[in-house]
């Protein structure tokens, strides 16, 4: 089949109306596409920045969730327009189903709250994740009278494609072009993300040749690439593993990320789940500012949200390659646990050094057990063979770049997420000179 009688297709293959959107596209309006844009939901993504905390080291870095969307948006109907060329997919995939997709590419983050990934990656059981949000969101209200009456779909079934949790052929299949090795949401992040910080490396991938490489894995399950797209297929990787490196977790923006999250872990039992998914930027630094304010919270939040920028220095560094024993023990930890060796690291330097020290003046940013640059993806090779086309045979990426497996375990495992040790300003020089600083460290980590 063909997805013709689509209208957000037609619309991109004509486009006689649409919005700009950086870096110069233009994103296909049709009237339902205009009507989910128009509820509140979405409005209130266009008051909340894509980055988050990253703008406080890159000052161009402030663009909004909404923009991002409308860019997911735009890819899904290329990569529709792409994929219906694919037996397989035109077989597994109804137009219903394509128009679910559509649908969900544009919503994707409507449960997303300010600073989200930051606190998500605390892992408190207060606080579920935004994409499982999503699903009460969309179940009544204006996104379900829009979905339901212009578009004629279930909301749970557009949910289910962002959750993840579609179990039907043709959902999995499309939850794979939502998330995974590569996605939407990658693809327009990734350049989106390196525009507004100024930056290069998150653009410097082929995305048409992707696009042309699209295909289904060898079971015809998930979202897969040919043998053509395979070099862009790395530089997508390398494109994430320095983004990663040099904004994501840039040290400055890890120091405001792990005042952050000690300011969030202090005030935990004032947060409000429902309240905190309804908010934008400005709703949000209003609410933490007035709850921290009299704790031991204050100071974090003034740092970041006050009217003066003051963030933790980095007093120490360590990562898996030179300082493994330090690494082993700390990446990947409850954040109680962190908070906990943050008080004992604390302690013992406050009497090593005969300085004041508190787990809110000297934080320890141990990194999540996510792996940020995994990269599992099927490449489909033509073997040469006596027939024209000759025979198909599938290989995973990794298999066949040694550049891939590097990127995601030895340099960004070993050396992009590194174990930091942040301080109070006024402190941060002699928490650095202490002699015994890494034994400390080990014993505060040990417990």
């Amino acid at each position: 089949m063909t997805f013709s009688s689509l209208p957000e297709l037609a619309a991109l293959a004509s486009l006689p109306t649409g919005v700009r959107i950086p870096p110069g596209v233009t994103v296909p309006l049709t009237p339902r596409v205009r009507a989910l844009l128009d509820t509140a939901a979405m409005r209130r993504l266009a008051r909340v920045s894509q980055l988050g905390l990253v703008s406080l080291v890159y000052p161009g870095a402030v663009h909004t969730r909404f923009e991002h969307s409308l860019g997911v948006y735009r890819l899904a109907l290329e990569f529709l327009s792409r994929l219906h060329r694919d037996d397989r997919f035109a077989a597994a995939v109804a137009e219903p189903d394509a128009a679910a997709f559509v649908a969900a590419a544009l919503l994707h983050d409507v449960g997303h709250w300010p600073f989200c990934h930051p606190i998500e990656d605390m892992g408190l059981a207060e606080l579920p994740k935004h994409e499982a949000l999503m699903t009460g969101l969309l179940a009544s209200g204006d996104l379900a009278g829009v979905l339901e009456g212009m578009w004629d779909l279930d909301p749970a079934r557009v949910a289910s494609f962002v959750t993840g949790t579609a179990s039907d052929p043709a959902g999995r299949i499309l939850a794979s072009l939502l998330s995974g090795p590569i996605d939407i949401d990658k693809m327009d992040y990734l350049a989106r993300d390196s525009l507004h910080c100024g930056v290069p490396y998150g653009s410097h991938f082929d995305q048409e040749r992707l696009l042309d490489a699209l295909c289904l894995d060898e079971a015809g399950g998930s979202l897969a690439i040919s043998e053509k797209g395979r070099t862009a297929a790395e530089l997508m990787v390398f494109a994430r593993y320095v983004m990663f490196s040099e904004v994501y977790w840039h040290h400055a923006v890890r120091s405001a990320t792990a005042m952050l999250q000690r300011a969030i872990w202090i005030v935990r039992d004032r947060i409000d789940p429902a309240r905190l998914v309804r908010s934008d930027d400005g709703g949000f630094t209003a609410w933490i500012t007035a709850v921290a304010a009299g704790t031991a919270a204050g100071p974090l939040v003034d740092g970041l949200f006050g009217e003066r920028r003051r963030l933790f220095k980095r007093a120490a560094s360590f990562d898996a390659l030179h300082q493994p024993e330090i690494h082993r023990l700390l990446a990947g930890r409850p954040y109680a646990d962190t908070a906990a060796v943050s008080a004992r690291l604390a302690a013992a330097l406050s009497a090593r050094l005969g300085l004041r020290l508190d787990a809110a003046s000297l934080l320890v940013d141990a990194p999540p057990a996510e792996r940020e640059v995994e990269f599992r993806l099927q490449v489909r090779e033509r073997t040469p063979s006596r027939a024209a086309e000759g025979t198909l045979r599938w290989r995973r990426l990794e298999d066949l770049s040694p550049v891939v497996r590097s990127l995601a375990h030895e340099q960004f495992d070993d050396l992009v997420k590194r174990v930091r040790i942040f301080a109070e300003p006024t402190v941060a020089e002699a928490v650095a000179g202490c002699p015994d600083l890494e034994r400390h460290v080990l014993d505060a980590a040990a417990g």
